[in-house]
């Protein structure tokens, strides 16, 4: 019998209880969507998140944006690549992986190595990108709250013009509205599971594009949705990387005497279905089990064989390069158009995945690690006297807002709960953080220069954990050494508890 892998959840039903979280407020109510285990995918639309409730009623004043400052006349450009893993990246240490135009933007730029993600995974990482509010202990899968400000709102009161380019469905789920606030906005239908079309269902055969024995109902009906939304592909321009990347230079074209301007641009890919284009995929692998492989979505982590991981790693490899090659052409288009001068580029994602570490596959909770915690974080700033810097100190997602406003000028909206990133580059101050935390469904993670822990913060279920790892020598975080420093441990489990304010189940080693 064939090896199989498995991987823990820490997911359980009933175990969603918290105390003293800021900012509770009455009426809401959310479903998390995402999965710890790909064999825990539970249907989305089944479980689409629901909003109960009057949001007037909800008893937090929405703050107001002050105009006291003026814009430096700097534009912004933001790409965001879903599950795109840091390590996967040239100017992060991969001597496999292909993406020379990032990596040719990093020389240009400044490299935060050691960024990480705060409240995972897609919507609780988009309420802190637009919010710049944390999202902890919990991190729900919300909508945008009434009394949330937006960074396009902050930037739209400021006289800066803003752009919003996404294929990232989630964004525009009923009454989500991360739109809100932008001057205009595109949604590039399709991805993943958008129920953008409903047929041929009878033409479309998912099990010609799966080994047999990772096939389920629910992995036939998610790809059957893809399949049916990509029916109509005829080339590399019609793939949603390359759609996205061409909607943002058509918008550049269009707005470039809008100045000072904000282009937010938030693309799924690489995430799954790892579907990219045949001539990206043949430079991983000669050749595949299937004429058109794809991983997605709805395979059950425990029918993964040994034999699917080099495949599936190949399969996301070559997502990974083609998102580089879409962005290098958007980038070419920046630089022809004169924008260089006067623009800070800036790149990143929401998280990463695993892919096959300690027998799991895709974001997995319960392995709250550097596959997934780990983002990479690009700013290309005008100034050339940054160009080349190498960031080391922790940074979160959470300083992303303060950062970027900061960056244009606009120094009077205080209502964030992070930091200004740059004020290292200055040297202002030596870090913004001594720790920085994140948290995925029932795991939460602490994060310094010395030590990675994760375990799980409510429930039963311990996943992969408790874990710490030496960061010093092990940078990687391969190995478990929560046995040779127990004391270390203790100390992060006990950080860990008194920032998140929850009890969190008792250290055993």
């Amino acid at each position: 019998m064939s090896e199989k892998f498995s991987c823990m959840s820490g997911t359980k039903k009933g175990d969603l209880t918290r105390r003293n979280f800021i900012g509770t407020i009455a009426g809401i109510s959310a479903l998390s969507l995402i999965p710890s285990c790909s064999r825990q995918k539970v249907d989305e639309e089944q479980k689409m998140p629901v909003w109960t409730g009057d949001l007037k009623t909800a008893q937090i004043e929405r703050p107001k944006i002050p105009t006291t400052a003026k814009p430096n006349g700097l534009n912004i450009i933001i790409i965001i690549a879903d599950t795109f893993r840091a390590d996967h990246l040239g100017c992060y240490g991969s001597k496999r992986i292909k993406t020379p135009y990032l990596d040719k933007l990093a020389q240009k730029s400044v490299v935060f190595t050691n960024a990480q993600a705060e409240g995972l995974p897609t919507i609780p990482c988009r309420r802190v990108y637009h919010t710049g509010k944390s999202v902890l202990p919990e991190a729900r899968w919300q909508p945008l709250a009434e009394y949330d400000v937006t960074f396009s709102e902050v930037l739209s009161a400021h006289n800066v013009t803003t752009g919003f380019i996404v294929d990232t469905y989630h964004h525009f789920k009923s009454d989500y509205n991360f739109h809100r606030g932008f001057h205009s906005w595109e949604w590039i239908r399709g991805q993943e599971t958008d129920r953008w079309k409903s047929g041929p269902k009878e033409k479309i055969d998912p099990k010609k594009h799966m080994p047999a024995h990772l096939w389920n109902e629910r992995y036939d009906n998610n790809i059957r949705q893809y399949l049916m939304n990509t029916q109509h592909r005829k080339s590399e321009e019609d793939f949603f990387c390359a759609r996205s990347c061409k909607a943002s230079m058509d918008w550049l074209e269009q707005n470039i005497n809008n100045k000072p301007f904000a282009l937010f641009i938030d693309m799924f890919d690489p995430h799954e279905p790892w579907d990219a284009p045949k001539r990206f995929q043949k430079m991983y692998r000669d050749e595949y089990p299937f004429e058109r492989y794809m991983f997605g979505y709805g395979v059950r982590n425990e029918d993964i064989r040994p034999d699917d991981l080099p495949v599936i790693r190949d399969l996301y490899a070559a997502e990974v390069t083609f998102s580089d090659y879409c962005i290098g052409r958007l980038l070419k288009k920046i630089e022809d158009l004169g924008l260089m001068d006067d623009t800070i580029i800036v790149f990143s994602t929401d998280h990463g995945t695993h892919l096959g570490e300690e027998g799991c596959v895709q974001k997995t909770p319960g392995l709250l690690n550097a596959c997934v915690t780990d983002i990479p974080l690009i700013i290309k700033h005008p100034d050339k006297k940054f160009a080349g810097k190498r960031i080391d100190a922790p940074v979160s997602a959470i300083d992303f807002m303060p950062t970027f406003l900061n960056l244009l000028g606009i120094d009077d909206y205080k209502n964030m709960d992070g930091e200004n990133m740059w004020k290292l580059l200055t040297g202002e101050v030596p870090s913004i953080h001594e720790n920085v935390y994140t948290v995925f469904r029932n795991f939460g993670a602490i994060h310094n220069l010395n030590w990675h822990y994760f375990q799980n913060i409510r429930g039963e279920d311990t996943g992969k954990g408790p874990c710490l790892y030496d960061l010093k020598n092990d940078p990687k975080q391969t190995k478990n050494v929560i046995k040779e420093f127990p004391d270390a441990a203790k100390e992060m489990r006990n950080k860990l508890q008194n920032y998140l304010k929850v009890e969190i189940p008792a250290l055993t080693v």
